[in-house]
């Protein structure tokens, strides 16, 4: 048996010491990557949650938009009801057809305007 000072006895690892920590650091390792794992796939979620809600919100505002769009048309004709111009184009003064106006009410041109218009685009 050899003598050891009481620093090398503090210092020296067994073969039992070193399979301790081996197993430990291993098993520090698996929880690690687990919890990177989860990060991960909780990142990659709340993106596409993120992706998700940006195209509703998206949406909502494009909706919203066309929403505004149709209730001036709307209140632009009761106003011309009002005035007595409903009814009428508003680039060549005819009456606009009365089919036209049923289906949209709030027709501003007659249809042959309304195709110019559109192919003018």
């Amino acid at each position: 048996m050899t003598h050891q000072t009481i620093g090398e006895c503090d210092t020296a690892l067994t073969p039992e010491d070193l399979a301790a920590l081996r197993e430990n650091l291993h098993e520090q390792r698996l929880f690690r990557q687990e919890q990177l794992r989860q990060f991960a796939s909780t990142s990659r979620a709340d993106d596409r949650r993120r992706q998700a809600d940006a195209a509703q919100i998206e949406v909502g505002v494009k909706l919203a938009a066309s929403a505004r769009m149709v209730l001036a048309d709307v209140e632009a004709a009761l106003a011309r009801m009002d005035s007595g111009e409903y009814g009428t184009c508003h680039l060549c003064r005819r009456p606009v057809e009365r089919h036209r106006l049923l289906i949209v009410p709030q027709a501003r041109y007659c249809g042959r305007c309304q195709q110019v218009r559109e192919a003018g685009r």
